[in-house]
C-alpha cells in the first residue's frame, strides 16, 4: 500500500563508483528527458516513480555500496515509496545471474551496454541523434568526456574487461560534435575520461590517435581546458606530449595509474612495463613538459607483495615526488588472473602499507604546495562552501585532487569563471589565497 502519491513519469537516477558511470547516467538521463520524463539525478525527494541505479562492481567495497543502494530502495519500494526498481552498470553486468536470484525484487536487470534495451522497457525511444549529448550533473563550466569503452589490456587486478567489455574508441568526429555542443552551453573544461585513454584510435585508426585527438579538440572555441585522465604506462604515446606542450589549452597534468614499482609486482600484474622503463617514462614526461603535474594511482597489498616489495615501492614514492597519489588496497576478483593466486596479505597488513603510502605522500605534498606560497595561478572556480570559494589550478582534477580556497568575506568570484590568485597559506593538500585580477 502507497504511504504517498508519487510522481508518474519521475525517474530518478542514482550512479555509483567513478566518472564513467557518471557519464553513463548523464547520457540516459539525456535520452529520458527527450523521451518526456521528469528525469532527475540522485533525488533526495523519495517521491520518484522509478528509480534507476547505475551500479559499480570494480572493488569490494564499492560492490558492497551498490548492494546497499540497491537494498534500500527495494525496500522502499516495499513501502510504497517507489514503483519500480531498475539496475544498470558494472555491478549488473557482471552479476545478473546471481543478483537476479538473491534480490528478486528488482524489476530488471541491464548490463552496461543495455541502454537501448533499457529505454525500451520504460516504453522510450532510443533516441540516435542524441549520442554524443547528454544531461549534465556535473556544474556547467566543466563535463567528463568519454573518449572509448572498453579496455584490451591484461592487467591481472581488474574486472573492467569483465563489465565493460573490449576497448572502443568513439570516432573523433563525434567527439569534436560533442565538444563544439558543450562548449556553446557553457562548458569550460574537458576531462578526458577512458579506461585507457592512450590506446585511443587503435581499432578505428589502426595507431595511437589520442595527440590527433587532443589538437582537434584544442581547437574547439570555447574550450580553456583539456585535461587527460587514466593513461596507461606501456606503450605510451610521446605524441601527446608535444600537444600538451604547444597547446595552452591542454593542461600540464596527466593521471597515469602506475599500481606499483616492484618488478616482481609488475611482473605478476601483468603491466607489461619493468620499474627502470617506469622511472625513465616518469622523467621523460617531465622533461618534454616543464611543470606537468604527474598524478597515479597505486595498489597495496597485492598477492605476493613482500615487505621488501612495499619498502621498494615507499622509497620509489618519496624519490619521484608525485603532485598527486591515490592508494587501493587490493580487491581479490574472481575470474581474473590475479584470482587464481593466494590473497596472502591480511587486510590489516594492506591497509598498514596504503596509509605508510599516503603518509610519505602527505609531506611531498606539503613541501610542493609550500613552494607554491606567493605565486599567482589561474583558478576555475566550481563552488561556494561556507565561508569560502573553491577553485582548481591545472594542475588539479574534481574531486580527487587539490584545492584553492578563496575567503568569501574578502573577496568575490562567481562560480565557472576563471580568475588570478595570489598564493598567501599552503597545507598538506589545498592552497589559500587572494584574487588578483578576474
Amino acid at each position: 500500500m502507497k504511504t504517498k502519491t508519487l510522481k508518474k513519469n519521475k525517474v530518478n537516477v542514482v550512479t555509483l563508483g567513478c566518472s564513467k558511470n557518471l557519464y553513463d547516467s548523464e547520457v540516459l538521463l539525456g535520452q529520458l528527458k527527450a523521451n518526456s520524463f521528469d528525469a532527475v539525478h540522485e533525488s533526495s525527494d523519495d517521491d520518484s516513480e522509478i528509480v534507476i541505479i547505475n551500479t559499480c562492481g570494480f572493488i569490494d567495497n564499492a560492490k558492497q555500496e551498490s548492494i546497499d543502494t540497491i537494498l534500500r530502495y527495494t525496500e522502499a519500494k516495499s513501502g510504497g515509496l517507489v514503483s519500480k526498481v531498475y539496475v544498470t552498470g558494472c555491478l549488473s553486468e557482471r552479476y545478473k545471474p546471481e543478483l537476479e536470484k538473491e534480490i528478486p525484487e528488482v524489476d530488471a536487470w541491464f548490463g552496461t551496454r543495455d541502454l537501448p534495451r533499457l529505454l525500451k522497457t520504460l516504453k522510450a525511444d532510443y533516441r540516435q541523434e542524441l549520442v554524443g549529448e547528454r544531461l549534465l550533473t556535473t556544474p556547467a563550466h566543466y563535463a567528463y568526456f568519454k573518449i572509448s569503452e572498453g579496455c584490451d589490456r591484461p592487467c591481472s587486478f581488474c574486472a573492467i574487461p569483465l563489465m565493460r567489455g573490449k576497448h572502443v574508441s568513439i570516432p573523433m568526429e563525434q567527439l569534436v560534435s560533442s565538444a563544439q555542443k558543450l562548449a556553446a552551453n557553457g562548458t569550460k573544461e574537458l576531462l578526458l575520461i577512458a579506461q585507457d585513454s592512450t590506446y585511443y584510435g587503435l581499432d578505428l585508426y589502426r595507431n595511437r590517435a589520442l595527440h590527433e585527438l587532443l589538437e582537434k579538440l584544442s581547437d574547439v572555441n570555447g574550450i580553456d581546458w583539456i585535461r587527460l585522465h587514466y593513461a596507461f604506462p606501456s606503450g605510451f604515446p610521446d605524441e601527446i606530449l608535444r600537444v600538451m606542450r604547444e597547446r595552452e589549452n591542454i593542461c600540464r597534468y596527466i593521471d597515469m595509474p602506475l599500481q606499483h614499482i616492484s618488478d616482481n609486482m609488475l611482473k605478476s600484474m601483468r603491466r607489461g612495463t619493468t620499474k627502470q622503463k617506469t622511472i625513465d617514462l616518469v622523467n621523460r614526461i617531465r622533461d618534454e613538459v616543464p611543470g606537468i603535474a604527474i598524478r597515479t594511482t597505486l595498489i597495496t597489498g597485492y598477492p605476493g607483495e613482500t615487505e621488501n616489495d612495499h619498502e621498494e615501492m615507499l622509497r620509489w614514492v618519496e624519490d619521484s615526488r608525485f603532485d598527486r597519489l591515490g592508494v587501493f588496497t587490493y580487491s581479490h576478483e574472481e575470474n581474473t588472473h590475479a584470482g587464481t593466486l593466494q590473497d596472502d596479505v591480511p587486510d590489516e597488513v594492506k591497509t598498514e602499507r596504503a596509509e605508510a603510502v599516503m603518509d610519505v605522500q602527505m609531506g611531498i605534498s606539503a613541501q610542493l604546495n609550500a613552494e607554491k606560497v606567493g605565486q599567482n595561478f589561474k583558478v576555475l572556480f566550481d563552488r561556494k562552501e561556507g565561508d569560502y570559494f573553491i577553485g582548481r589550478t591545472e594542475f588539479d582534477s574534481p574531486e580527487v585532487d587539490n584545492e584553492v580556497l578563496v575567503d568569501a568575506k574578502q573577496d568575490f568570484v562567481r562560480i565557472g569563471d576563471f580568475a588570478t590568485v595570489n598564493i598567501e597559506r599552503a597545507e598538506e593538500f589545498d592552497l589559500y589565497g587572494r584574487v588578483v585580477t578576474q
